[in-house]
Protein backbone atom coordinates (compact mmCIF):
# COMPACT_ATOMS: atom_id res chain seq x y z
CA UNK A 1 0.00 0.00 0.00
CA UNK A 2 1.37 3.40 -0.98
CA UNK A 3 2.08 5.99 1.67
CA UNK A 4 -0.31 8.91 1.80
CA UNK A 5 0.05 12.47 3.10
CA UNK A 6 -0.31 12.80 6.87
CA UNK A 7 -3.27 14.64 8.41
CA UNK A 8 -4.17 16.20 11.74
CA UNK A 9 -6.56 13.30 12.35
CA UNK A 10 -3.59 10.95 11.97
CA UNK A 11 -1.67 12.81 14.69
CA UNK A 12 -4.56 12.31 17.10
CA UNK A 13 -5.13 8.68 16.10
CA UNK A 14 -1.49 7.63 16.34
CA UNK A 15 -0.77 9.48 19.60
CA UNK A 16 -3.98 8.26 21.27
CA UNK A 17 -3.33 4.73 20.03
CA UNK A 18 -0.06 4.29 21.88
CA UNK A 19 -0.25 2.38 25.17
CA UNK A 20 -0.87 4.12 28.51
CA UNK A 21 -1.62 7.46 26.86
CA UNK A 22 -3.71 10.19 28.40
CA UNK A 23 -5.09 13.09 26.43
CA UNK A 24 -5.50 16.26 28.40
CA UNK A 25 -6.57 19.72 27.39
CA UNK A 26 -3.45 21.83 27.74
CA UNK A 27 -4.89 25.31 27.94
CA UNK A 28 -8.00 27.42 28.05
CA UNK A 29 -8.06 27.03 24.27
CA UNK A 30 -8.50 23.27 24.73
CA UNK A 31 -5.40 22.24 22.83
CA UNK A 32 -4.73 18.50 23.01
CA UNK A 33 -1.71 17.26 24.93
CA UNK A 34 -0.78 13.58 24.70
CA UNK A 35 1.11 12.17 27.67
CA UNK A 36 2.54 8.85 28.78
CA UNK A 37 3.27 8.48 32.46
CA UNK A 38 2.53 12.18 32.95
CA UNK A 39 5.14 13.21 30.34
CA UNK A 40 4.02 15.03 27.19
CA UNK A 41 5.22 13.63 23.87
CA UNK A 42 2.91 15.41 21.38
CA UNK A 43 0.99 18.60 21.95
CA UNK A 44 -0.96 21.16 20.00
CA UNK A 45 0.44 24.55 20.89
CA UNK A 46 -1.43 27.78 21.41
CA UNK A 47 -0.28 30.72 19.25
CA UNK A 48 2.91 32.27 20.62
CA UNK A 49 5.09 35.17 19.62
CA UNK A 50 8.07 32.95 18.77
CA UNK A 51 6.31 31.22 15.84
CA UNK A 52 5.00 33.77 13.37
CA UNK A 53 4.39 34.15 9.68
CA UNK A 54 7.45 35.98 8.34
CA UNK A 55 5.35 37.97 5.87
CA UNK A 56 2.44 39.06 8.07
CA UNK A 57 3.81 38.76 11.61
CA UNK A 58 0.69 36.79 12.56
CA UNK A 59 1.20 34.08 15.16
CA UNK A 60 0.85 30.55 13.82
CA UNK A 61 -2.31 29.05 15.30
CA UNK A 62 -1.61 25.51 14.07
CA UNK A 63 1.70 24.40 15.61
CA UNK A 64 2.23 20.83 16.84
CA UNK A 65 5.19 19.98 19.09
CA UNK A 66 6.67 16.48 18.79
CA UNK A 67 9.44 15.20 21.08
CA UNK A 68 12.56 13.77 19.43
CA UNK A 69 15.28 11.58 20.86
CA UNK A 70 18.23 13.91 20.51
CA UNK A 71 19.58 17.23 19.29
CA UNK A 72 20.98 15.33 16.27
CA UNK A 73 17.48 14.07 15.40
CA UNK A 74 16.11 17.58 15.79
CA UNK A 75 18.81 19.00 13.53
CA UNK A 76 18.23 16.31 10.91
CA UNK A 77 14.56 17.29 10.72
CA UNK A 78 14.99 21.07 10.83
CA UNK A 79 18.21 21.92 8.98
CA UNK A 80 16.72 21.83 5.46
CA UNK A 81 14.87 25.15 4.90
CA UNK A 82 12.32 23.30 2.72
CA UNK A 83 11.44 20.90 5.55
CA UNK A 84 8.03 21.36 7.15
CA UNK A 85 9.71 20.86 10.54
CA UNK A 86 11.15 23.84 12.36
CA UNK A 87 12.15 25.10 15.75
CA UNK A 88 12.29 28.46 17.50
CA UNK A 89 14.62 29.99 20.06
CA UNK A 90 12.02 29.10 22.71
CA UNK A 91 12.90 25.44 22.07
CA UNK A 92 16.70 25.83 22.09
CA UNK A 93 18.07 22.89 24.05
CA UNK A 94 14.66 21.18 24.10
CA UNK A 95 14.40 17.81 22.35
CA UNK A 96 11.43 18.58 20.14
CA UNK A 97 10.48 19.78 16.69
CA UNK A 98 7.56 21.87 15.53
CA UNK A 99 5.36 21.39 12.50
CA UNK A 100 2.37 23.39 11.35
CA UNK A 101 -0.85 21.47 10.85
CA UNK A 102 -1.13 23.13 7.45
CA UNK A 103 2.13 21.46 6.37
CA UNK A 104 1.49 17.92 7.67
CA UNK A 105 0.62 16.80 4.14
CA UNK A 106 4.25 17.36 3.16
CA UNK A 107 5.20 14.25 5.12
CA UNK A 108 3.81 10.79 4.72
CA UNK A 109 1.75 8.81 7.20
CA UNK A 110 4.65 6.38 7.68
CA UNK A 111 7.06 9.16 8.70
CA UNK A 112 4.48 10.70 11.03
CA UNK A 113 3.81 7.33 12.67
CA UNK A 114 7.55 6.76 13.21
CA UNK A 115 8.00 10.26 14.68
CA UNK A 116 5.13 9.88 17.12
CA UNK A 117 6.12 6.35 18.11
CA UNK A 118 9.69 7.54 18.71
CA UNK A 119 8.35 10.48 20.72
CA UNK A 120 6.32 8.07 22.86
CA UNK A 121 9.34 5.77 23.29
CA UNK A 122 11.46 8.70 24.44
CA UNK A 123 8.98 9.66 27.13
CA UNK A 124 7.60 6.29 28.29
CA UNK A 125 9.18 4.37 31.15
CA UNK A 126 11.89 1.92 30.16
CA UNK A 127 9.63 -1.00 31.05
CA UNK A 128 6.69 0.27 29.00
CA UNK A 129 8.97 1.04 26.06
CA UNK A 130 10.58 -2.42 26.17
CA UNK A 131 7.17 -4.09 26.41
CA UNK A 132 5.82 -2.13 23.43
CA UNK A 133 8.94 -2.79 21.33
CA UNK A 134 8.79 -6.51 22.11
CA UNK A 135 5.20 -6.56 20.85
CA UNK A 136 6.22 -4.90 17.56
CA UNK A 137 8.63 -7.60 16.42
CA UNK A 138 7.31 -10.54 14.57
Amino acid sequence: MADRPATVADVHEIAAGMPHVSRIEGSKAGNAVYQVGGKSFVFFRTPRSDAVDPDTGERYADVIVIWVESEADKLALTQDPASPFFTTSHFDGHPSVLIRQSRLGEIGLTELRELIQDAWLGRASKRRAERWLAGQSG
